[in-house]
Formats: structure tokens, sequence, C-alpha cells
């Protein structure tokens, strides 16, 4: 599974966000598909399909729970996470306390990020990306040396 492309979303006063058809295609949610919301970086939430979020939790299993920053990570990631379900117009309900840390409103950029996806307020998407892409060619150099390297 891949998932790509920016989608610019409306976050209703119930805090439900549509999953457009082309991200529920390519991460092969059910109608009544399951993702899982958690904390983010850089001030955004990452959606996982169930598939990718059991498969996330097994390798972090395999890390030693016995370094410090390996056991903070954990309690916080794991014990903010919820299990959301699509519902019959493919939105998903974010957990107040989850759209409080992002600080999300009512306008939303929704990315497919390789194999899951990432909700961004949108004004600090902007920010962020307005930051990040003139700096594009040398992250892309860093990253794919890293590639090339592990």
């Amino acid at each position: 599974m891949i998932l790509t492309g920016s989608f610019a979303r409306t976050i209703d006063e119930k805090l439900r966000i549509a999953i457009p058809k082309e991200l529920r295609d390519a991460a092969r949610l059910s109608p009544t598909g399951v993702l899982y919301v958690a904390p983010g970086t850089d001030g955004s939430l990452a959606l996982y399909p169930e598939e990718t979020f059991a498969e996330l939790a097994a390798r972090w299993n395999a890390v030693s729970p016995t370094g410090r920053e390996a056991r903070d990570f954990s309690r916080l990631f794991f014990a903010a996470a919820r299990r959301v379900e699509l519902d019959r117009q493919s939105r998903i309900r974010i957990p107040v306390e989850l759209a409080t840390q992002a600080h999300l409103r009512k306008e939303a950029m929704l990315l497919g990020v390789q194999n899951h996806m990432e909700l961004w307020d949108a004004q600090r998407w902007e920010s962020y990306r307005n930051e990040k892409l003139p700096q594009y060619d040398a992250i892309a150099e860093e990253t794919f040396r890293q590639c090339k390297d592990g």
C-alpha cells in the first residue's frame, strides 16, 4: 500500500472529516473500515489503516523497553491513539483531545504519506510546507543517502 496526495478537507462541528476515495482505495479500507488516529510529528495527527497500525505495534514491540525514550514514546503514543470507524459517508470522527493537540480548526489538509495519512490544520501545513519546500533538494539528498547507506 502506498498512500500519496494532498487533500483539502473541512472538519465539521462534530470533528468529522471525510476520507477521499483515492486514499480509501489505496489503503484498502472497506466501507466500514477502521483507522487508528494517533499523535503525529510536527503538529500533525497520524491516521493508520488497521493492518498498518498492527504492524507498527509489532515492530515497536521488538524495541527494548529498558530505554527511557522508548518507554516515554510508547506511553504517549499508544495511550493517545484511538480506533475510529468510517461512517456511511466515509467520514471519521477525530477525538477531541487529539484535535486539540494538533490545533485543528475547520480547514485541514489530509496527506498520503507512504503507509499512513497525516492530518494537519491547513494554516500549520502551509507554514510547514513553505518553510521546508525551499530545502527540498537538500532534504531529498540526505534522505536518499540514508536509504542507500541503510
